[in-house]
């Protein structure tokens, strides 16, 4: 199945009409979800593989997986914003500091 005709914020949903996410754009063979539909204050996109696609209906993606299962095959990758762990202060650090002593960022 071509993945051309998935569009962005189509839905994405599994054989058994579950919502699985929407479409944030496609990358390569993967569509990449949006994170509003991951967990609260996830940083990380997750991502459908191509292959999982079983048709492209008017404005969603039903994948030939039941939602569950499809959610199995997600794999995820960081933000780009938010993907170098060397430039992460850990609050929990941040807070050990004196106000008047704060950490280089």
């Amino acid at each position: 199945m071509t993945l051309s005709g998935i569009k962005e914020h189509m839905e994405v949903i599994g054989a058994d009409g579950v919502h699985v996410g929407t479409v944030d754009r496609v990358e390569g063979d993967r569509i990449k979800l949006t994170r509003a539909d991951g967990p609260i204050g996830a940083t990380l996109h997750r991502f459908i593989a191509g292959g999982l696609v079983a048709a492209v209906e008017k404005d969603r993606v039903r994948l030939s997986a039941n939602g569950a299962v499809a959610a199995l095959f997600e794999e995820e990758q960081p933000d780009d914003l938010h993907s170098n762990a060397d430039e992460r202060i850990d609050e929990a650090e941040l807070e050990s500091y004196p106000a008047s002593d704060p950490p280089a960022l």
